[in-house]
C-alpha cells in the first residue's frame, strides 16, 4: 500500500515537473524574432555588400617606430545591414579600429588603420575583416618603408 502510494506521487511531481519544463515553455521569444527576420532576409535574398574606396594604402617613406595613421571608407552596396564581425591585423604593429553597430544599405563608415614598427625596410601588413557578407571576408593592404633608426 505505501509503495502504491509513493509510486503515485512521484508519478503526479513528475508529470507536473514535465509540464511546466516543456520545450514551448522555454522559447525565448527575442531569439524568435531575430530568426523570423533572418528567415525573411534570406527569403528576399537581401544581402550586404562592401565596398572600399581603396584596398591598398602606402605610407611611402615613415621613420623607425614612427605612428602612422589611415582611414579606409567602407560602403554597404548591399541591400541588408552589412555588420563588420571582427577585424584582426597580420602583426601587432598594425591596429585597426570599426563601427560596431550595423552600417545600413547605402551608408559609409570608416575603417581607421593605425601603423608603428622597429622593423626597417619595406613593410607590408594586411588588416582581414571578418563580415556578414557572402564572402564572409575582405582585405586591406597598408605598405611603407621604414627608414632605419638615426
Amino acid at each position: 500500500m505505501k509503495r502504491t502510494l509513493l509510486l503515485a506521487a512521484a508519478i503526479v511531481v513528475f508529470a507536473a515537473s514535465c509540464k511546466e519544463n516543456s520545450a514551448s515553455n522555454r522559447i525565448d521569444e527575442s531569439n524568435v524574432a531575430q530568426t523570423e527576420a533572418a528567415q525573411a532576409t534570406v527569403a528576399t535574398n537581401a544581402s550586404p555588400e562592401i565596398k572600399f574606396d581603396r584596398e591598398v594604402h602606402d605610407f611611402g617613406n615613415i621613420g623607425n617606430n614612427e605612428k602612422v595613421e589611415t582611414e579606409f571608407e567602407v560602403t554597404n552596396t548591399g541591400n541588408a545591414d552589412l555588420i563588420i564581425i571582427n577585424a584582426t591585423a597580420s602583426c601587432g604593429c598594425t591596429v585597426p579600429e570599426y563601427q560596431k553597430t550595423p552600417i545600413k544599405p547605402g551608408e559609409t563608415s570608416k575603417l581607421k588603420v593605425a601603423f608603428v614598427t622597429p622593423s626597417v625596410g619595406q613593410q607590408q601588413k594586411t588588416v582581414t575583416l571578418t563580415t556578414n557578407t557572402v564572402k564572409g571576408e575582405e582585405m586591406l593592404t597598408i605598405k611603407a618603408n621604414v627608414a632605419p633608426k638615426q
